[in-house]
C-alpha cells in the first residue's frame, strides 16, 4: 500500500488523537462509592464515615494515587433505609463506579449487596455484622469487622464470668442486626450453668415511648440488660429504665453507645453504660491508627466515638491495596485477590479475609461511659 503525503498526516493526526485520548483516559479518576447515613437517624455514622474515608483518600492522592490516578469518591446517602440502599446501589452501578464502600447496618446492607453481586461490583461493608451477610455465598462481598455470633459468644462469658450475672434480660429490635446479635448472645448463654435469660423483647425503631417494655422488664428482676439495637433507641431506654428506679448494669451492643447515644440519654444516665464493640482508633497503636487519628482529630477535633468509621476507611484501604496488587480496577480481579488468603495492612491492623468474605480474626472489648462522658477502656 503507497501513503501519500496526505495519507501520512492523516496518520499522524490519528495517532495524536488516539495518544491524547490515551493519556486522558489514564488521568480519569478512579470513582469509589461510598454509601452510608448521610441523613435520617443514623446520620452521625454517616458524616464521620465520610469523613474517615477523606482523611484516607487525601493522603493517597497526595501521594500519587493509585495506579497513576486520583481516587474520587461518590456519596450515596441510603439514610439507613433498605429501599433507599437498593436506590442508592443502583445509582453506582448504572454510574460504574469502580468499587463500593457499603454500608453501615445489616438490614441496609443486604438487598444492596445482592445488587452489587449481581453486577459482579466488589463492595465492601464496614458497619454490617449479621452472620447472614456471609452465608449466600457472594463472590464480591467482604466485611473487616467481627460477625454477631462472635460478640454473642463474648456477651455470654462476660456477662456470666466477669458480671456474675444469672438473670439476663435481652432487648433488640426486630432488625437483621440487632436481633441476629440478641439471638447469637441467647444461644452462647445456654453454655453457662446457672444462667438464665429471663427477658426477651423487643423495642420499635423510631419510637420513643419504652415505659411498657420496661415496666415488664422491671417485674423480671434481671441482673444485667443487654441492649442490641441501634443507639438512638439505646439512648431513650436507658433514660426511661433509670427513671423507673431500674438501675442494673446496661451492656450495649456495638451499635448502642455512641456520642449522641450519651447526648440523647444524659450524661447522668449514661455514665457507667457499657458497650461491646471493636477497639476505638485511640486505643490502636499500629502506625497507620496512629496517623490516621491525629490526623482526624486534626480535621474535626475529635475522634470518631465508634469503630465503623474507621472501618470504612480500612474499607478504602483494601480496595486500593487489591488494586495496587493486580494492576487492575476489575472487581474480578480484586475479589479473586482478596479471596486469595492475603493481608492488608491497615488503620485496625492486619486485614485478611476467610473464603466467605468475614474478616479472618477481629477483637471485641468492652467500654464504659466515664464521668467526663468519654467512653474508656475497661481492660476486657
Amino acid at each position: 500500500m503507497k501513503f501519500s503525503l496526505t495519507n501520512s498526516r492523516t496518520l499522524l493526526i490519528a495517532a495524536a488523537s488516539l495518544a491524547l485520548i490515551g493519556t486522558a483516559a489514564a488521568q480519569d479518576p478512579i470513582r469509589i462509592g461510598l454509601q452510608a447515613p448521610l441523613t435520617g437517624p443514623w446520620a452521625v455514622e454517616g458524616e464521620m464515615a465520610q469523613n474517615s474515608v477523606q482523611v484516607v483518600v487525601d493522603k493517597i492522592n497526595a501521594d500519587g494515587g493509585v495506579l497513576g490516578r486520583q481516587i474520587e469518591i461518590v456519596l450515596g446517602d441510603d439514610q439507613g433505609e433498605p429501599r433507599q440502599s437498593a436506590l442508592v446501589a443502583q445509582r453506582f452501578v448504572t454510574q460504574g463506579v469502580d468499587a463500593a464502600i457499603a454500608s453501615y447496618g445489616s438490614s441496609v446492607t443486604e438487598p444492596a449487596q445482592l445488587i452489587y453481586e449481581d453486577a459482579g461490583m466488589l463492595n465492601i461493608a464496614y458497619g454490617a455484622t449479621a452472620v447472614s451477610l456471609t452465608s449466600h455465598g457472594y463472590e464480591y462481598f467482604f466485611r473487616p469487622t467481627s460477625r454477631d455470633d462472635s460478640e454473642g459468644a463474648f456477651f455470654a462469658e462476660f456477662a456470666t464470668q466477669t458480671l456474675g450475672a444469672d438473670r439476663i434480660a435481652i432487648v433488640h429490635d426486630n432488625t437483621t442486626f440487632a436481633r441476629g446479635l440478641a439471638d447469637a448472645a441467647q444461644e452462647s448463654l445456654g453454655a453457662y450453668e446457672g444462667a438464665e435469660v429471663v427477658f426477651f423483647d423487643a423495642v420499635t425503631p423510631g419510637d420513643r415511648d419504652f415505659s411498657a417494655i420496661v415496666s415488664r422488664l422491671r417485674q423480671q428482676d434481671p441482673d444485667v440488660v443487654y441492649f442490641t439495637a441501634y443507639y438512638p433507641e439505646a439512648g431513650l431506654f436507658i433514660r426511661q429504665l433509670r427513671d423507673a428506679g431500674v438501675d442494673i448494669d446496661f451492656v450495649g451492643g456495638n451499635a448502642a453507645v455512641n456520642a449522641e447515644f450519651i447526648e440523647i440519654a444524659g450524661l447522668d444516665v449514661a455514665v457507667g453504660a457499657m458497650v461491646l464493640q471493636e477497639p476505638l482508633v485511640a486505643d490502636l497503636e499500629y502506625t497507620q491508627a496512629v496517623d490516621f487519628h491525629d490526623e482526624y482529630v486534626a480535621r474535626h477535633g475529635a475522634a470518631p466515638s465508634t469503630p465503623w468509621p474507621v472501618y470504612a476507611a480500612d474499607s478504602l484501604n483494601v480496595i486500593v491495596a487489591a488494586m495496587e496488587a493486580t494492576g487492575s480496577t476489575d472487581s474480578a480481579d480484586l475479589a479473586a485477590w482478596l479471596h486469595s488468603g492475603v493481608t492488608v495492612d491497615g488503620i485496625t491492623g492486619e486485614i485478611s479475609f476467610t473464603e466467605a468474605g468475614d474478616r479472618a480474626s477481629a477483637v471485641i472489648k468492652v467500654y464504659v461511659v466515664d464521668d467526663e462522658g468519654q467512653l474508656e477502656d475497661t481492660g476486657y
